[in-house]
């Protein structure tokens, strides 16, 4: 019997090594896409123990790359990897470790983006949401290019439950540059509190397993990666819709070394904008010379749901946008054709 946590149960017969696969194949990380290779089998296996338990598990595994992790997914005895690979040039490679599993593996050429995850697994793993999390696991060495709008995606399929999310609380194991890690799980005070601490932590635990210094991927990256693990909470901290949460949220680190109603301020338009931000922060119990980072999951639970009520009452509010007001005010003023040229307003400078 499998130990839990333990890389065991299934062995892939002899195989060329990553990085014969590499040779073989004459595979080169491309710059423009981030790639870089994890040739390490140790460390590949340590990052898959992160997901828990994958023994007859269904795995999605985004941008295999050569397969380094591919490999120790398998030897987890896995009992479906589906594999979603951009790159052509790694296709091969990857059926070949297809071959060596069969009727184990799926490989699928496409983006990680754009491909409908709702699709991806059989629909009797779904469980209901208040359950324990289903027997389906993302996991991915993800190009930095890529990590950040991936998963602001993703968090917006676990607020919708969408996406891989329609199987109930799919839980997701990745890696990230170090400092987005950090921001990912920074506390409040934390120097590195922004707007991925709040809108992955009030949908999400997220915990940041461990670090890979940049010296063990090829080529070497100028940072250093983190392995993050998120599983989706049953109850959100702000139950409000995500488009709200993270435009309340955008503003409030708009300014993030200035006292947050500076970067609260730019919710509500020129006019009133003074009274509406009072009214917003004295409802929501928050102290306006706090910095953004300071502020807890609370404050930002009470200013969403204040900002929510405020929406209702005047509907147009929520479509109001500082930029598209500061980007008209800009095209006025260079309409006026006047022989001095105004200096560009501090708020200005820094959007």
């Amino acid at each position: 019997m499998a130990v839990p946590g333990k890389v065991a149960a299934f062995r892939l017969p002899p195989l060329p090594t990553v990085g014969e696969i590499i040779k073989l194949f004459r595979l080169k990380a491309q710059k423009q896409l981030s790639q870089n290779f994890l040739l390490d089998l140790r460390l590949t296996d340590k990052i898959v123990r992160q997901a828990g338990e994958l023994k007859n598990a269904h795995v999605c595994e985004v941008g295999p790359g050569p397969g380094g992790i591919t490999r120790s997914i398998l030897s987890a005895g896995v009992e479906q990897l589906l594999l979603i690979e951009k790159d052509a040039r790694f296709v091969p490679g990857l059926q070949m470790l297809s071959e060596a599993a069969p009727g184990k593996v799926c490989i699928v050429h496409g983006d990680i983006l754009t491909y409908k995850m709702e699709k991806a697994f059989p629909k009797h793993l779904i469980k209901n949401w208040e359950d324990e999390p289903p027997d389906i696991h993302i996991i991915g060495n993800l190009p930095f290019s890529v990590s950040t709008p991936l998963i602001i995606k993703w968090l917006e399929n676990v607020s919708r439950k969408d996406g891989p999310f329609i199987y109930g609380r799919t839980q997701l194991t990745l890696t990230f540059q170090k400092e987005v890690a950090e921001r990912l799980t920074a506390n409040p005070g934390g120097k590195q509190r922004s707007r991925l601490s709040i809108m992955s932590q009030h949908l999400c635990t997220v915990e940041n397993c461990f670090v890979i210094p940049g010296q063990a991927f090829v080529p070497k990256p100028k940072v250093d990666v983190a392995v993050v693990h998120f599983t989706p909470l049953v109850q959100p901290k702000i139950q409000q819709p995500f488009k709200l949460v993270e435009k309340v949220v955008q503003s409030v680190f708009q300014f993030r070394r200035k006292y947050c109603f500076r970067g609260i301020e730019t919710l509500f338009p020129e006019s009133g904008r003074l009274k509406r931000t009072e009214q917003l922060m004295m409802t929501a119990d928050v102290d306006p010379t706090l910095r953004p980072f300071q502020l807890s999951m609370s404050h930002f639970r009470n200013l969403c749901n204040t900002y929510r009520k405020m929406c209702d009452e005047d509907p147009s509010l929520f479509a109001y946008s500082y930029r598209e007001e500061l980007r008209q005010r800009k095209k006025t003023r260079n309409l006026l054709k006047s022989t001095s040229q105004p200096e560009q307003t501090e708020e200005e400078n820094q959007l």
